[in-house]
Parts: C-alpha cells; structure tokens; sequence
C-alpha cells in the first residue's frame, strides 16, 4: 500500500509540474501531457487503490481474489489505452466513428466473450457462488473449484454416479450463463439441505411401531446435524425473511394399493447425504428384521381364475 501511495503521490506531483509549466508556457504538448497524467492519475486511484487495495482484499478465496485482480489490471489497461489514443488524436470525430464501427463488429464478433467477462464480473461482486460451493447451473452439478474472468471449473457431480457424488471429471462452464440461467447453489449460507427416503410397510404390520422404531433411529443419527441446522436458520432469518422452518426428523404416510409408504423426512449435510442415507438404511432395515410385527411390502398379483385345462389321452390301437 505504501509503495501505490508513493506512485499515486508521484503523478500528482509531475501533474502539478505540468500545469505549472503550461501556465507559463502555454503550449499544445503541455497541455496533452497534463490531461494524460490526470488521466493516470484518476485511473490509478480508482483501479490500484480503492479497487485493488479495498475491494479486493475483502474476497476471502485467494484465486477468487486473484482471478478479480487479474480482470481489473486488464480493465485499467483498456480504459487508459482508450482515454489516452483519444487525447493525443487530433480529429476527434473521425476517432468516435472510428471506435464506434470497429466497436461495433468486435461487439458481434466477440459477444460471447464481453458475456463471459461480464458474467465474470458479476460472479466476483454479487457472490452468487464461490470457490468451495456445491451448485447446480443449466443441469451442470458440481463442487465450484476455480472462478476465472470467462469461466468457472466443477468437480463434477451425478452424471454417471448416484447419490451426488463426485464423477471425477472437470466442468468447464462459460460465466455469461449467470446472466441468463438460473443457479442453485447448496451450500451458500448454510450447510445442510433436506433429504427424504421412502420405505413400504405392508397391511398387516403394526405401524404404530414403526413409526417409533424408526423415527427413533432417524432422531438419534441426525441429532448434531439438526441442532445445527436451527442455528444457521436462525442467522439466515437475519439476512432473509424466512417463515420457520421443523428441523426435527418427520414421518408422512401414503396410503397405496399395495402397501403404506413410510416417507422420511430429515436433514443432512450437503455432502453427506448418501452416506447418512445409506447409514440410516442399514440401520432401518436391521430394527425391521428384528421385529416380527413390522414386514416390508413388495408389489403383489392377485390371480383371479386359470382357463380350464382339458388333457386328452390317446387310445393305444
């Protein structure tokens, strides 16, 4: 910071120079020299101090941070290459058409691109997800693991593999779809989502203790992580309006032709979640084999009638 101070300090000083020399002197060259360093000197403030030395160090993720700052040194660039062509041309409205067709056939040519730098942009000031996060962009799931200027890379997720797990593959996805696509992410805020897994219970089982029998296993391996969950709620409602929310495990009851389908409800982490659910199946299925009062349903076909069946038996001759 002390170093961009003495280089902000120093284009002050040779502006003041400038001026005082055009004052007495006045001259064509003095003048152009003076509003270029003006020029540097406004754009050093703005992009090398209040952005880079304020805004920036505020982002947490070391490559968010690097990534922001590496897009702004080549915004400084651009702006100060435009400002300081169009002080030292001469014949200003041929440079405005100028810029304006030739920006207008890059602006075509490259739009994808200006979509991805902007959809970049709006990534590193919005927060909309960040380094770390498990989001979900155009059907694309994954664990966010770098964010460019033109593109953000996952860990994959799904696909091929079940239960949100990682495939092993690397998503490469453009920025510019934060402009237009919906984006769903897991982990922002909080840690923990939602999960529900059915079982079939047949007629003729005891429900009642069932329902105890389970919603007791659920209870006890969700307890930390439902203690948890009332604690980020609460901190969320403070940031949201968030009408409350039972964090407390729950079974809901379907009634079916051929069974009652247990629904469990109950929270997880976001990253757990096939773990805990397989956990909590295990465990299920173990507490229902060992109770002579509790069946599992299976799909079941009632035979109304055979066709008669005749067998004719041949003579010997």
């Amino acid at each position: 910071m002390i170093r961009k101070l003495i280089s902000f300090f120093s284009l002050m000083a040779i502006s003041f120079l400038l001026w005082f020399t055009n004052s007495r002197y006045p001259h064509i060259l003095f003048q152009k020299a003076l509003q270029t360093f003006l020029v540097l000197v406004i754009i050093y403030f703005i992009f090398s101090i209040v952005l880079e030395e304020i805004i920036i160090k505020k982002i947490k993720e070391s490559k968010t941070r690097y990534s922001f700052k590496r897009t702004i040194s080549i915004l400084e660039l651009v702006v100060l290459a435009i400002i300081i062509i169009t002080i030292w041309v001469e014949n200003v409205e041929a440079l405005v058409v100028s810029y304006g067709l030739i920006g207008a056939g890059v602006a075509i040519a490259l739009q994808d691109f200006f979509k991805n730098f902007v959809g970049g942009i709006v990534v590193f000031l919005t927060g909309i997800y960040r380094v770390g996060d498990r989001i979900e962009m155009d059907s694309n799931y994954g664990d966010v693991m770098d964010i460019g200027i033109l593109y953000t890379t996952l860990m994959e997720t799904r696909e091929w593999v079940s239960g949100e797990q990682a495939t092993g593959r690397l998503k490469i996805i453009p920025n510019g779809q934060v402009l237009s696509k919906i984006i769903n992410n897991y982990t922002k805020d909080h840690d923990f989502i939602w999960d529900e897994m059915s079982i079939p219970i047949t007629y003729d089982s005891d429900s009642n203790e069932a329902i105890n029998r389970i919603l007791s296993i659920v209870k006890n391996e969700t307890k930390e992580i439902t203690i948890q969950a009332e604690k980020e709620i609460a901190k969320i409602g403070e940031k949201y309006y968030l009408p409350k929310r039972d964090v407390e495990p729950a079974i809901y009851l379907t009634l079916t032709d051929n069974w009652i389908a247990f629904n469990i409800r109950y929270v997880t982490k976001v990253r757990e979640r096939r773990f805990l659910r397989n956990k909590l199946s295990r465990m299920i299925l173990d507490e229902i084999q060992k109770s002579k009062k509790i069946k599992i349903a299976s799909s079941t076909l009632d035979i109304i009638g055979l066709p008669e069946l005749k067998i004719k038996q041949k003579k010997n001759i």
